[in-house]
């Protein structure tokens, strides 16, 4: 097939895009910058610039792109950029589709666990009731942006939580555990749902060519508490775990974003995907943070 990626510089960009070369898929990708090779094509999402005949050559669009989460804090400015980097980039592609004579068959469009909002004991599967909070209307609104693909053009909106790779959200707490600062975070009981790099783009790659559409939950199919990946964390790193952070600490610390990142539970099941016939990886959370350390 060939694919058009958007944000594949990032961290699972980078990995999506090296899996889906090694399965023999052409990878064409979008770039805000010169382009600097046949491979890649400038875009200006925030204009809503892309080349109009680009759609027509593609069989799949993978969007990827969105600003961070994890830059702190989250001021009013910030958290615009959050929302509107999302939808920028999302209603870019889904209308570069629909101008399209031969749009993609196919458009997998990333989403969020926060979708969910903080949900203790409940077990969450695709599709789950929408929760309340900041995260969860930016995700309902940034999966709304991409319904507006055209009609014969499947839809995958795949729900990710923490990716366990060398980067993104797990690497402030590989630096503060390296340091001797591992730590529980609140009361270590709410579930973070997690996944391992490699899964993350294997389940990406899967959803590429599988027939589901609609929200599909990406997590490793056994939910670990907070406590449970920043003990084991501690524990492989080699590294001291005495320290609790309180809830109202981190509440007062890192505001609206301290309580959905860090304080959220969300037991998110993959139970689409493993219905289809995904098999993962890395099964157990202390089998993807081994995957990572011992790679670093």
């Amino acid at each position: 097939m060939t694919v058009l990626v958007s944000g594949a510089s990032g961290l699972v960009g980078t990995e999506l895009v090296r899996q889906l070369r090694d399965a023999g898929h052409d990878v064409q990708k979008l770039v805000r910058r010169q382009p600097r090779g046949a491979d890649e094509h400038n875009w200006a999402p925030s204009a809503g610039m892309i080349d109009a005949n680009l759609m027509d050559s593609m069989d799949a669009v993978i969007n990827l792109s969105g600003a961070s989460l994890g830059r702190i804090p989250w001021t009013p400015g910030y958290k615009k950029t959050i929302l509107n980097s999302r939808l920028e980039t999302t209603r870019t592609l889904a209308q570069a589709m629909s101008r399209a004579s031969t749009p993609p068959a196919v458009f997998l469009s990333a989403s969020a666990v926060g979708i969910y909002g903080d949900r203790p004991g409940e077990r969450l599967v695709d599709g789950s009731e929408h929760g309340t909070g900041f995260l969860a209307d930016v995700v309902e609104a940034w999966e709304e942006a991409a319904r507006i693909r055209p009609e014969k053009t499947r839809l995958v909106t795949f729900r990710t939580g923490l990716v366990i790779g060398n980067g993104g959200g797990i690497k402030p707490l590989m630096i503060a555990t390296k340091f001797g600062a591992g730590a529980r975070m609140g009361t270590g009981g709410q579930y973070w749902p997690w996944i391992s790099l490699y899964d993350e783009a294997a389940a990406i790659r899967h959803l590429l060519t599988s027939s589901l559409s609609g929200p599909v939950n990406l997590a490793g199919p056994v939910p670990a508490t907070s406590d449970r990946l920043t003990k084991y964390l501690a524990t492989k790193l080699r590294r001291p775990y005495l320290f609790a952070i309180p809830e109202k600490i981190i509440s007062l610390g890192m505001g609206e974003a301290g309580r959905e990142l860090l304080l959220n539970s969300q037991k998110m099941i993959p139970s689409t995907l493993t219905a289809d016939g995904f098999h993962f990886r890395h099964e157990t959370v202390e089998s993807a943070i081994d995957a990572l350390v011992d790679e670093r």
